[in-house]
């Protein structure tokens, strides 16, 4: 089992710590966004941003999978050419400065979408203020903290705009329950042991639509946290196409499944077979059942499990989990 001392010794810049302030972001980011209103009638939701900072779309795309309001993620320098003065469009970029989403930023303006812009400062609150956007000011709580990290602050601050301008109903029960269920001390022995088996596999994580978010922020955990290529997808779409490379086998994968009591019988049957196909094949499986009193709570407590795994596996492999150097190298020569 993974020991405090190789915690300490690896860790240099926190990065537990970070992950540990994920349930005080709850209400924190709720905070941000008390004074902010959307007034006019909304069509759509677009949230622009790039690598952690998307993060918070995914996530909402996953809790509203059943709302009428179309949401979409853009990942990009440009908006949907849809986009409009009924379009409300999330700007995000922990640190501001993001060039695909100040570019995004702009787009959303010439197109004459309501905006609401997020981040910790940096150019897009200096053009922000110059336009006289809408802003949210997120905390840097240290100079080391990841924009992966700050996922509470990002993701409740823009819910809190939404229930507030009530173009969704009143989460208050259940983002209290969540608050409740991401209590990191609770999850450390079950994300250490998990780790200790993904030692020397490449990762596959599995979900319904539900909890697609969730399997994709394991995904980036793992690229970020670990320097370790993983992936993700989604049934039932996987059960079509990616289940038969599992016939021809040329890495040693350990796939974990996030199961949700919740979905759809037919999506948790396909679950149950696919797993006992790839035990059949000498394929170990993890499946972690998320539980918890609503969508949300199971959310978050995925996504707090797998941040956790996705550490503990850095430091087993004894890789700093904090810098992202390939992605700063890359910064340079644009």
């Amino acid at each position: 089992m993974i020991s405090e001392e190789e915690i300490k010794n690896i860790d240099k810049e926190d990065m537990l710590g970070s992950i540990s302030t994920l349930q005080r972001q709850v209400n924190g980011g709720l905070k941000l966004a008390s004074e902010i209103r959307v007034p006019d009638e909304v069509d759509d939701i677009i949230v622009a941003g790039m690598g952690g900072s998307a993060l918070p779309g995914e996530v909402l795309k996953s809790l509203l999978i059943d709302s009428k309001i179309r949401i979409t993620v853009c990942k990009d320098y440009k908006l949907p050419a849809w986009a409009d003065k009924k379009t409300l469009v999330f700007v995000i970029s922990y640190s501001g400065n993001t060039e695909e989403t100040i570019a995004s930023y702009r787009d959303a303006l010439k197109k004459n979408c309501q905006v609401i812009a997020i981040a910790s400062g940096g150019k897009l609150q200096q053009l922000a203020r110059k336009q006289e956007t809408p802003f949210i000011k997120v905390p840097r709580p240290f100079d080391e903290f990841q924009p992966r990290a700050a996922i509470g602050y990002l993701f409740f601050s823009m819910l809190g705009v939404l229930i507030k301008s009530r173009l969704i109903p009143d989460m208050a029960n259940d983002i209290a329950k969540t608050e409740k269920a991401i209590q990191p001390e609770k999850y450390m022995d079950k994300a250490k042991d998990l780790a200790e088996q993904l030692a020397s596999k490449v990762p596959l994580i599995y979900t319904s639509e539900k909890l697609a978010a969730a399997g994709y922020k394991w995904k980036i955990a793992f690229n970020e946290n670990t320097k370790l290529h993983a992936f993700c997808n989604v049934y039932p779409e996987m059960n079509h196409n990616e289940m038969n490379a599992f016939d021809n086998l040329e890495a040693d994968f350990h796939v974990v499944m996030l199961s949700n009591d919740d979905d759809h019988p037919q999506v948790r049957k396909r679950m149950k077979i696919t797993k006992e196909l790839y035990q059949k094949r000498s394929v170990p499986v993890t499946e972690l059942a998320m539980k918890g009193d609503s969508l949300l709570a199971k959310l978050f407590t995925a996504i707090l499990i797998g941040d956790l795994v996705a550490f503990f596996l850095a430091v087993k492999y004894r890789i700093d989990p904090t810098p992202v150097n390939m992605v700063e190298d890359l910064k340079k020569q644009l």
